[in-house]
């Protein structure tokens, strides 16, 4: 009897020498940093224009000046934000979109459009899903 191969497990099958391993999917590795709670935020504010950390920082209020570092070196690490240090006194840096960080916004900007029209559906579904579990 033969066992049909999920597309899932067609996938991920060539991520690995001796099989699957998710750490090598592009789709897992990509998503990992845009995925986490202040990167969308950030990817929003420097869709607009160029921010100075202290500009981003005032704009993300609840976010520590740690956690706002962190996040813009990962986001520049892959490759979506510019950092340019200013030779001023003192130095100030500022913060732009890459043009793969702006490909990137435009193919979240569906996902941003679909949880602000989706937002209260969820909403009700989680506090149905509290309400029964309780």
């Amino acid at each position: 009897m033969t066992v049909a191969i999920t597309r899932f497990e067609e996938k991920i099958a060539g991520y690995g020498g001796d099989g699957p391993k998710l750490e090598n999917c592009p789709v897992r590795t990509v998503i990992d940093h845009i995925g986490g709670k202040w990167s969308t935020l950030l990817l929003l504010a420097l869709s607009e224009k160029p921010y100075r950390f202290g500009e981003l920082r005032r704009l993300v209020p609840d976010i520590s000046q740690r956690m706002l570092t962190q996040t813009l070196r990962d986001l520049e690490r892959d490759g979506y934000v510019l950092r340019t240090v200013f030779p001023t006194k003192p130095p100030s840096v500022e913060y732009r979109l890459t043009d793969l960080g702006h490909s990137l916004f435009k193919a979240l900007c569906v996902l941003l459009e679909w949880a602000e029209a989706n937002f209260l559906a969820v909403k009700d579904a989680r506090r149905s899903f509290d309400e029964r579990n309780g």
